[in-house]
């Protein structure tokens, strides 16, 4: 299995140099006839929700969509895709910084009971305890 980067993501999403999203869109049809599957890393999806909020100013209701879609795509398999899953469910809900949101949800998954955080923002979240008041 190959692993992709962000941005192969970026371009199949964004679609902002055409030959390169030719080439991704070309990778991705073989890939569903050779039923080749692909891993996506939650560090990708990290820098992928940075990238198309700060570069691309998308809207988090957008980026949220999008990355839903990326999950219904037999040809990606994610890491920790239920804590994926459960962010992006959990991130319609709230206005919590994305990747933040991510970070914990990714931990709790891995068995963590919380992450620990000197960010005030992020610790009003359930997921995250404050280590200096």
């Amino acid at each position: 299995m190959n692993a992709l980067d962000t941005n192969i993501l970026v371009r199949f999403l964004v679609r902002d140099d055409q030959n390169q999203a030719e080439c991704v869109y070309s990778l991705f049809k073989t890939a569903e006839v050779s039923k080749t599957v692909f891993f996506v890393s939650v560090p990708v999806l990290l820098e992928l929700i940075w990238v198309l909020d700060s570069v691309y100013e998308i809207a988090r209701n957008e980026i949220l969509d999008a990355l839903a879609e990326l999950l219904l795509l037999p040809i990606l398999e994610f890491d920790a895709q239920s804590a994926v899953s459960s962010f992006i469910s959990d991130a319609r809900k709230n206005n919590f910084d994305l990747s933040d949101l991510l970070i914990a949800f990714d931990a709790v998954s891995s068995g963590c009971e919380e992450v620990l955080t000197f960010d005030k923002k992020a610790a009003k979240s359930d997921l995250f305890t404050l280590l200096l008041k």
